[in-house]
C-alpha cells in the first residue's frame, strides 16, 4: 500500500495560518447566532451588547486583528489518516512550530506559562494542547480552536452516580452555568460530555464545542435535551456579558459515549462568545 507524504513545512504553515484566521475571523454560524439573539433579546442593554459583538467581529475580520485580547490556548485537533506520513520531521513538532509562528506573526497574545506555580511565560504560546484521532485514508485534517482562560475556568466535571439520571445531569449543567454567571463572557456555547470515564467526558465536552451552532445532535432524545437546556439556561437571566437578558447561551451541544455500569460522568466545557475554530485538510 502506498503511503502519502505530507511535508513538515506544509503542516507548520497550515497551523500558523489557522491560528491567525481563527482569532481574526469568527465563524458565520456564530455571527448568525448573534443576529438571531439580537431579535430574541428583550433587554435594551443586552441588545446593545449583541450589537457591539457583531461590530467587534466585523472590525476584527476587516482589519485582521484578534476579536478578543485573550487569544487563548491553542487547542489542536488532528484527524490523521493511517496512510499518511509526515516527511521532514515529527508531526507534533510541526504543530508546535506552527503555533509558535502563527502567534508571533499574527501579533496574538502569548498566554501559556511554563510552570503552573512559577508562572513564567513561554513567550510563544506553546505548548499546544493536541488531540489526535487515527482515521482511515491518506489525509490530515487540522482544526485549531483557541480557547480563552475565562470561560475555561468556569467549566466543571462531575462523576455522578447512575441514580442521578437525566434530571440530575440537567441540574448539574444548569447549575454550572448559573455559578459561572458573567465570568465566561456570555452569550456562551455550552459543550457537554456525558459518559465514558473521567477524561473521556471532558474530551467529549471539548469536542462538542466545535460543532457548528444550529446543528443539533443526531439522536432525537439528545437533541430534545439540548433544546430544553438552552431554554432553561436562557431563562436564568444572566444575559449578554452578564448584564441581564434572555440570551445567555447561543447553543448547548451534547456528546455521549458508553460508560461503566457504576458511573455517570458529566463534563461541562463553557466557551465564551468568541467560539473560534478553523480547519484545513492536507
Amino acid at each position: 500500500m502506498d503511503v502519502r507524504k505530507i511535508n513538515y513545512i506544509d503542516v507548520v504553515n497550515a497551523v500558523a495560518k489557522l491560528c491567525r484566521d481563527a482569532n481574526y475571523y469568527l465563524g458565520e454560524d456564530v455571527i448568525n447566532a448573534f443576529e438571531t439573539g439580537l431579535k430574541q433579546e428583550e433587554s435594551p442593554t443586552g441588545k446593545g451588547v449583541l450589537e457591539q459583538l457583531i461590530e467587534n467581529a466585523d472590525i476584527a475580520c476587516n482589519e485582521e486583528v484578534p476579536m478578543c485580547q485573550d487569544t487563548g490556548v491553542a487547542v489542536v485537533f488532528l484527524e490523521l489518516g493511517q496512510d499518511v506520513y509526515v516527511e521532514g520531521g515529527l508531526l507534533y513538532d510541526a504543530v508546535e512550530e506552527g503555533v509558535r509562528e502563527g502567534y508571533q506573526t499574527g501579533y496574538l497574545r502569548k498566554s501559556m506559562v511554563e510552570n503552573p506555580f512559577k508562572r513564567n511565560n513561554t513567550g510563544d504560546n506553546t505548548p499546544a494542547i493536541i488531540h489526535t484521532n487515527l482515521v482511515a485514508g491518506d489525509k490530515l485534517k487540522i482544526l485549531v480552536a483557541p480557547k480563552g482562560g475565562g470561560s475555561e475556568n468556569m467549566s466543571a466535571i462531575n462523576m455522578m452516580a447512575p441514580a442521578a439520571g437525566e434530571e440530575g445531569v440537567k441540574d448539574f449543567i444548569i447549575d454550572t452555568v448559573r455559578k459561572a454567571g458573567p465570568n465566561p463572557c456570555p452569550p456562551i456555547v455550552v459543550g457537554v460530555g456525558i459518559g465514558g470515564n473521567f477524561e473521556k467526558s471532558a474530551m467529549l465536552a471539548k469536542e462538542a464545542l466545535i460543532r457548528p451552532i444550529g446543528e443539533l445532535n443526531k439522536d432525537e432524545d439528545i437533541a430534545k435535551m439540548e433544546k430544553e437546556l438552552l431554554e432553561k439556561i436562557n431563562n436564568l437571566g444572566i444575559g449578554p456579558q452578564g448584564m441581564g437578558g434572555r440570551v445567555t447561551a447561543l447553543a448547548v451541544h451534547i456528546k455521549t459515549h458508553p460508560c461503566h455500569i457504576a458511573s455517570l460522568p458529566v463534563a461541562v466545557n463553557i466557551n465564551c462568545h468568541a467560539t473560534r475554530h478553523k480547519s484545513v485538510v492536507l
